[in-house]
């Protein structure tokens, strides 16, 4: 039988974009829009996988453009919105200061090369323009991106395994990066950006509030509470805000 294609097939090299718009996504929705300007604003979605937030600030934003490596994603994406464009994050083919805002969204940990896209962010910003990043967390107790074990990729949420000594850490998950806070503001070291805000946040719960609403409720209850403690550390994803000088 011919095999077809599928969004879940790079899932080892690129993550699994949002296919399904829920809670999750509206949340983060609202943290972008508390920390970035969008009326009127040019903004770019660093690897937008099928364009899912470049549609929901199309609504709100004067211009935005997504960018995406993987050309099945973009043809996909392109059937629901416009203006994706495929491209590497290290190598964005936009001139220097043309956003206003630069979102990448669970990408950095992805790239061949975290460093070089953190510049290139900074490069396509405006001056006072801001670039807000999730990126995953390194002491969340779940590796959300699967791990190998034998050689073969296991798809799925893996415990402890961001626990681990770097060594046996990227032994089991090499295909992904997870980032302590120092790790990831590390990324702009030297570049001209001064950081706006970071802290970390916990899941939408969306797959389990669908099967036990009641469950998911209270979940979402105590952990969005705990963002406000010092356990906030231990959240799913950091959300790093930096402003170009």
């Amino acid at each position: 039988m011919e095999h077809t294609t599928t969004l879940y097939d790079r899932a080892a090299d690129r993550g699994v974009p949002s296919l399904v718009w829920r809670f999750g996504q509206d949340r983060r929705l609202d943290m972008i829009r508390q920390w970035a300007a969008l009326d009127g604003a040019q903004v770019l979605v660093d690897g937008c996988g099928i364009g899912a937030y470049v549609r929901k600030l199309q609504a709100l934003a004067d211009q935005v453009i997504g960018l995406d490596i993987e050309e099945e994603r973009i043809r996909e994406g392109s059937r629901i919105t416009s203006n994706l464009h495929v491209g590497a994050c290290e190598y964005l083919p936009y001139r220097d200061r043309t956003f206003d805002v630069v979102l990448s969204h669970e990408v950095l940990e992805h790239v061949q090369d975290d460093r070089l896209a953190a510049a290139e962010m900074v490069r396509v910003l405006k001056s006072g323009g801001r670039a807000v990043i999730f990126a995953p967390n390194r002491l969340y107790p779940f590796e959300t991106h699967g791990h190998y074990w034998r050689g073969r990729y296991h798809f799925g949420n893996t415990p402890l395994i961001n626990y681990l000594p770097d060594p046996l850490r990227n032994r089991l998950a090499p295909h992904v990066r997870a980032y302590t806070a120092a790790g990831l503001r590390r990324l702009f070291d030297g570049l001209p950006v001064r950081v706006v805000y970071h802290s970390q946040i916990y899941p939408g719960y969306d797959k389990l509030s669908a099967r036990r609403p009641g469950l998911g409720r209270l979940l979402r209850r105590v952990t969005y509470a705990l963002e406000n403690s010092p356990a906030r550390g231990f959240g799913l994803s950091h959300l790093l805000v930096v402003e170009r000088r």
